[in-house]
């Protein structure tokens, strides 16, 4: 079995995660809150998918600002 009792985004897609930030931000402020050029330009989940699965560093800063967000229904 593969469980991971201390990890908090254990059971959370990535794609899950993006869709909750963009609901929660939209678009434009997630670009300003971190800067990559999936987010500022032409956004979609897609692509951005696409690119956070490539690229380690940005993938840790959108799950770290996940994690920092109080959202309203948790």
């Amino acid at each position: 079995m593969n469980e991971q009792p201390n990890n908090p985004l254990h059971g959370i897609t990535l794609e899950k995660l993006l869709n909750r930030l963009v609901d929660h931000y939209g678009w434009d402020e997630l670009g300003r809150l971190i800067d990559i050029r999936c987010f500022n330009w032409e956004p979609s989940i897609k692509s951005s998918l696409k690119f956070l699965r490539k690229t380690q560093w940005a993938r840790d800063q959108v799950e770290e600002l996940y994690l920092s967000t109080r959202f309203e229904d948790s």
